[in-house]
């Protein structure tokens, strides 16, 4: 009998085994959720925040009447990746949906480019707001390799804007450099890069 008394000891000792305390599991979770629900929240209202201090930016120009019907010069479709302040690639614009990324449509045309964008806001740049293109690594906190995006300088209400394109093929991008370049006659008139410290 008294062989049998470790036996039963270990088998009561399974069953008392800790059980699994639920509760606090679940209660690491919901806290869990509210904060990442309240860094979200932050971050819409910091959002909220830069579109109101653009608020002066004038309404983008839509494409004109008839400009389906002029000679292309260039044709793009990639992703548009975001519109900064030109001369500082981190102080993104985010008024009237420039903030948003997206797949992009590029069309240049002697009248100017035109910005198709699926799901988020078209928008026309004339030739006479267009100032530079060039090629470049990083924009708004995006960091590309050496060349991997087409910034395009252009001025609307009097600011100065660098917009970032990405092509589905990178090649074209000199093409774009060169194309723009010709319509706004900068050569050797170029902007520096604008990427600073480890974007570089």
């Amino acid at each position: 009998m008294t062989t049998l008394n470790p036996l039963l000891r270990l088998a009561a000792e399974q069953k008392s085994a800790e059980v699994t305390d639920w509760s606090a599991r679940i209660s690491w979770v919901i806290g869990l959720a509210l904060f990442i629900a309240f860094v979200y929240w932050l971050m819409r209202q910091g959002w909220k925040w830069r579109g109101r201090l653009q608020s002066g930016l004038p309404e983008l120009a839509s494409t004109p009447e008839g400009f389906a019907d002029g000679e292309k010069v260039l044709t793009l479709t990639g992703r548009y990746h975001a519109s900064t302040t030109a001369g500082q690639w981190l102080d993104r614009i985010v008024a009237h949906g420039l903030g948003t990324r997206s797949r992009v449509e590029l069309t240049l045309t002697a009248q100017g480019l035109d910005v198709v964008r699926p799901g988020a806001a078209d928008f026309f740049v004339p030739a006479a707001a267009l100032r530079e293109a060039r090629l470049d690594k990083a924009l708004a906190g995006k960091v590309l390799p050496e060349g991997g995006l087409l910034v395009v300088t252009w001025e609307h209400g009097g600011t100065l804007i660098d917009s970032g394109f990405r092509s589905d093929h990178a090649a074209e991008h000199q093409a774009w450099v060169d194309a723009v370049t010709h319509l706004t006659g900068t050569a050797g008139t170029h902007l520096t890069s604008t990427t600073e410290g480890t974007a570089r």
